[in-house]
């Protein structure tokens, strides 16, 4: 059968990895193209607009890339009609996502969508277009089966898919001898530095991260760097520092770090997942962030915080994201430090509410079992 999967960001391009791995297995003769990464693309989906390519971050900045939005938008609704899938899948990204959706309502029969765009906390009023426009839809957080359920609407919960992810890559890193060489790191423990996968974030929150390096001197600081972010804007911001970049190199520096600095997202989760103590560092445009403020019914914007419903990871935000403030957090997760062991505990509840043994490959079945199933193949 024929799959086209539309993503927009680093976040999308990891789940929907792990869903085209499993669709092809399910499906020998599986045609998938997709609005992706370089992970979509190893994994054997054919890549039309890379995500790089997409990322736009904050109100403002949106608003000053209206024309290029409106054009990315048509060439995608384009190369769906033309392509003529049985299913269209849909991962986060709901601004651009769900106006794919409306566009399809009359067009193509199947629309599904992976990883739920979370209305929980932004917009709740999109639950009129996800139940008008979406056939199926998966979530990947418990809390999200009760919030969908408060607005009459079924949804389908197979588990998180990153536990699986986590696991699988931190189980595979090579030795610690033998990534230190292989990287040419210093013989001194790392501090991992986590600054987004765009280009604003980085901008916003490298910088400070980096003025925390000045701290410690028995550590070396080292960027889990991203292909969506020029090499020559890292050089511009890390400087004589001393700080290093590692690109493709996430999963070895969450094994192998003592702590880590992260930027809100998806990878807070992950460095949850690996065990890695860390603390939150955001910071946008002030626009965006009183905008969102307003806005945001949410009282936490780590995605460790919001399952658990508690802070369990220390956020610093906008102005609270100051060296200083950022090294007395990070001291008390370090060997030694008092908080260490505390948010260890926390990170394996976390784990155990979040079920997430092959759920990737139970969506996978489910999406070709439903597709068999109208199609009328046995």
């Amino acid at each position: 059968m024929k799959y086209f999967i539309v993503s927009g960001e680093a976040s999308g391009d990891l789940h929907g990895s792990n869903l085209v791995r499993e669709l092809i297995i399910q499906d020998s003769q599986a045609e998938i193209l997709c609005w992706g990464g370089d992970l979509m693309e190893k994994e054997g989906a054919r890549v039309l607009m890379h995500y790089r390519d997409l990322a736009i971050m904050g109100f403002w900045e949106v608003l000053i890339n209206l024309k290029k939005i409106r054009r990315n938008l048509d060439l995608c609704k384009k190369q769906i009609i033309d392509f003529k899938p049985d299913v269209v899948i849909l991962i986060d990204y709901p601004g651009f996502n769900l106006r794919i959706a409306e566009f399809l309502k009359s067009r193509v029969e199947n629309v599904y969508y992976y990883i739920s765009p979370k209305l929980w906390a932004w917009k709740e009023s999109r639950i009129k277009k996800i139940k008008e426009y979406i056939n199926r839809m998966y979530v990947i957080f418990p809390f999200e089966t009760e919030f969908y359920a408060k607005h009459n609407y079924s949804v389908k919960y197979f588990g998180n898919p990153l536990v699986d992810t986590v696991e699988r890559e931190i189980n595979s890193v090579e030795d610690r001898d033998v990534f230190y060489a292989r990287c040419k790191l210093e013989d001194k423990p790392i501090i991992a530095l986590l600054a987004g996968s765009r280009i604003q974030e980085v901008k916003k929150i490298l910088p400070e991260m980096v003025r925390v390096s000045n701290f410690y001197m028995d550590h070396q600081f080292v960027v889990a760097g991203v292909k969506t972010v020029s090499p020559d804007i890292y050089k511009d911001i890390i400087g004589d520092s001393g700080v290093k970049v590692l690109y493709n190199e996430t999963y070895p520096l969450y094994r192998y770090c003592d702590a880590a600095l992260v930027a809100s997202g998806t990878a807070t989760l992950e460095a949850a997942l690996a065990g890695v103590p860390q603390v939150v560092c955001y910071r946008a445009s002030w626009i965006s962030y009183i905008i969102a403020r307003a806005f945001a019914n949410i009282r936490f914007i780590s995605l460790v915080n919001l399952i658990m419903d508690r802070e369990v990871v220390r956020e610093l935000i906008q102005n609270k994201m100051r060296s200083r403030i950022i090294v007395s957090e990070l001291n008390s997760l370090l060997p030694g430090g008092w908080k260490r062991d505390v948010m260890k505990e926390d990170y394996a509840r976390l784990k155990a509410d979040l079920q997430g043994k092959g759920a990737a490959q139970r969506v996978a079945q489910d999406i070709y079992n439903s597709l068999r199933l109208i199609n009328n193949v046995n």
